[in-house]
């Protein structure tokens, strides 16, 4: 017995020693982080790329405005096009044939255009009746996930790539799952109410609630969901005829179609706040956790690293003095990994007049990026 557990410690030893190595290959270490170019006039929390280098934001207003930026030359951003009406974008995605979707929770729809520079159009209506509309992603049949964001539900729908009505008549749309929510009757986030429990921020007292927040497809067609409240990531599973295998309907407190809480892909403290999510090439997933200000990995074999956080205040010793002011949205580019920029007033973040966003003004936006390339280039989107 005591020779098994020697040889047993030796090997675990040996295999510490060999993934410290190996992290030290693949992620890069102390690395520090820049504002791209100006600063936005106005607030922005989604970020997305195409294959060329740029990269595409949408401030909010009446109408947003969505710009693309290049990153070798960053200022001023370019306006392509429009979302109607009175907005605030959350999740964004390309779909294979270059046109921008654009999830506008105010209305609960999501807008779709093909961006142009040189007359950049109006947005028009792709899908309606989107409780919440948050992150976005497309599955490799062309159709559109989304999640319900700050309604707190955990909800995720499929919507056809001709679009159509989620709520109520569900046409074109079907609710494929729900992550748990944190209690069994959410009526509001700010309403105690049903069996389960309640996240409040210090000092603020800010409830968190959201359980369905970034997602993200890996090359073998699962679906990852960030639960910001739990700090956790979900993994779901699918047929070849694109139905839902996770397991579901555990906890008869919950609605039927809500997930088994064994399908928790990974759930660790330093995800809380977990909010966009996007995939390296070697399948490493890269998460912006908002109310820590930091920047974390997780790898496929579920290992958590913790790649950048603010520093504290010498004085203050808070975190909100930047480079990240509340990380909402993450993208990589190339080997450039950069990440929208909300500066909420939450947690790490509060208060949030430290740094530069509101030095610079009332509700403004930046993207930061990291000065060192990543050793693994980023997935190309859609995943296929």
């Amino acid at each position: 017995m005591k020779t098994k557990s020697l040889v047993t410690l030796l090997f675990a030893s040996v295999l510490g020693l060999g993934w410290s190595s190996a992290r030290a290959n693949l992620f890069p270490e102390n690395p520090t982080f820049s504002t791209l170019g100006d600063l936005f006039t106005s607030r922005i929390e989604g970020l997305t790329g195409d294959n060329a280098g740029n990269l595409y934001t949408a401030e909010a207003g009446t109408p947003c405005t969505v710009s693309r930026i290049n990153l070798t030359s960053p200022s001023p951003p370019v306006v392509v096009g429009e979302i109607p009406g009175g907005c605030f974008a959350l999740g964004m995605a390309f779909n294979d044939m270059g046109e921008l979707f654009v999830g506008n929770a105010f209305v609960g729809k999501i807008f779709m255009l093909t961006p142009d520079a040189t007359t950049p159009p109006m947005a028009t209506e792709f899908a309606s009746g989107v409780p919440g509309a948050n992150g976005l992603a497309f599955d490799r049949d062309g159709n559109l996930w989304v999640s319900d964001g700050e309604t707190s539900q955990g909800r995720v729908s499929k919507i056809g790539p001709s679009g159509g009505e989620c709520e109520p008549s569900f046409t074109g749309c079907e609710e494929l799952f729900r992550t748990q929510p944190m209690r069994n009757n959410v009526i509001s986030i700010d309403t105690p109410n049903g069996v389960g429990r309640r996240i409040l921020d210090v000092p603020n007292e800010i409830e968190q609630g959201i359980v369905a927040n970034g997602l993200a497809f890996n090359r073998s067609g699962d679906l990852f969901v960030t639960d910001t409240a739990r700090g956790a990531i979900w993994k779901v599973k699918f047929d070849h005829h694109g139905n839902l295998k996770s397991a579901t309907g555990c906890d008869t407190t919950f609605t039927p179609n809500t997930l088994c809480l064994y399908n928790i892909f990974v759930a660790h403290p330093l995800l809380e706040g977990a909010d966009g999510i996007v995939l390296d090439r070697a399948g490493n997933f890269w998460v912006d956790a908002n109310e820590r200000n930091a920047v974390i990995v997780v790898t496929k074999r579920r290992k958590v690293i913790e790649v950048f956080r603010n520093e504290p205040d010498g004085t203050t010793m808070l975190r909100n003095e930047g480079p990240l002011e509340f990380p909402s949205s993450p993208f990589i580019s190339g080997k450039t990994f950069c990440t929208a920029n909300l500066d909420a007033g939450r947690r790490d973040n509060f208060p949030d007049t430290g740094g530069e966003v509101k030095n610079a003004g009332p509700d403004r936006g930046k993207i930061s990026c990291m000065d060192q390339d990543l050793k693994i280039p980023g997935l190309p989107l859609p995943v296929h």
